[in-house]
């Protein structure tokens, strides 16, 4: 996907040629195929010769693909067509993300709209997100700066009576029941929506929020019926948030940013620090340069790479790197050792698993 928007990225054209289309899930290909012979239609009014064959090359082939599909794969069509003007070079590439098409868009400009295909991959790291009242509660997840609800759950938790002695006390206990077979329930849902990112190796942390002390109760209450790689995700710091669902979400990850920014520095930080330790002790397990490097990769020795973001290889190395299980860390300009790292082993160190020698 990365070298696909990369390619698409390179096409520029003097005049509002290059054809950009997402169809997102449940849209009738009909409905679209339609809109398109419309515009194609309306194309006849562009003065310019050159510009109106260049616009009406770029959707007949549109509806020729497009008239050749039944239904809407399940994340979607996106679709882009367009010609060079200079050299009549003539690109058309039609497919299904890996991830749902969010909208609907279509726009012939000067350039291919490649930007919701670089929301889905800007970024593998995965952030769990938890809001959790006593009677309500959102799951989502935030990748790169994309933010989607998973499961939004309610409970029900009567209100409070004025009986009052022994009566008050037993309707007390109750209520008590019914928040913590809710907070059993939520439990299950995270369960159940983050262990798969746990076993891709995706999930760097959960954040919880919610409002005063429900999300301290939550985790008090909860634990028990956590996995215990869900539990070993949940960030120290819990968030006040005042909204349950996508609203309370934007809240939770505005107000959690700090701990965001600290989770990925602290990885990259314990990185280089293991680094530097078996640097110094000698002990074989520090590596850099960048043969021996691809030698322990292909070898599958490879625990983890430090690659500086600067390199023109940086996201070949990571993409390569992550085929054999290998975890990857990019180093930024900010960081302390960045310069260091740098001059020294060519923005390119790990730590390997084993001995090679």
């Amino acid at each position: 996907m990365k070298k696909i928007i990369r390619e698409l990225k390179k096409w520029k054209a003097p005049a509002t040629v290059l054809l950009s289309l997402y169809i997102p899930p449940g849209r009738p290909i009909s409905d679209v195929v339609n809109l398109l012979r419309t515009e194609y239609s309306i194309t006849d009014n562009i003065k310019l010769k050159r510009t109106r064959d260049a616009v009406q090359r770029a959707l007949a082939a549109a509806i020729d693909r497009l008239s050749k599909v039944q239904k809407v794969p399940e994340n979607g069509l996106v679709l882009f067509c367009g010609q060079d003007m200079d050299t009549n070079e003539f690109i058309c590439l039609m497919f299904s993300p890996p991830e749902p098409v969010p909208v609907f868009f279509y726009r012939t400009d000067k350039w291919f709209h490649t930007e919701f295909l670089e929301e889905m991959v800007e970024s593998d790291e995965v952030y769990g997100l938890v809001i959790v009242e006593r009677d309500e509660a959102t799951i989502g997840i935030l990748k790169g700066s994309r933010i989607q609800v998973l499961e939004e759950l309610e409970g029900y938790v009567p209100g409070k009576h004025h009986r009052g002695g022994q009566s008050q006390r037993r309707f007390d206990r109750q209520i008590e029941q019914f928040v913590k077979g809710f907070y059993q329930e939520v439990a299950q849902a995270m369960n159940k929506h983050f262990l798969p990112f746990i076993e891709k190796g995706k999930l760097k942390a959960i954040i919880i929020g919610g409002p005063a002390y429900a999300k301290q109760d939550f985790l008090k209450e909860a634990k028990d019926f956590l996995d215990y790689r869900v539990r070993q995700k949940i960030a120290s710091q819990t968030v006040d948030v005042a909204y349950q669902g996508e609203a309370g979400l934007r809240e939770l990850v505005i107000r959690a940013a700090d701990i965001i920014e600290k989770n990925k520095y602290a990885e990259l930080h314990k990185a280089i620090e293991e680094f530097k330790l078996h640097l110094a002790k000698d002990d074989g397990l520090a590596i850099y340069g960048d043969r021996d490097i691809k030698t322990a990769l292909e070898m599958g020795a490879l625990k983890f790479i430090v690659v500086d973001e600067e390199r023109h290889d940086a996201e070949q190395l990571a993409e390569e790197a992550k085929k054999y299980g290998t975890e990857v860390y990019i180093l930024t300009g900010d960081f302390p050792e960045a310069e260091w790292i740098r001059k020294t082993f060519k923005g390119l160190v790990g730590v390997l698993r084993f001995k090679l020698y």
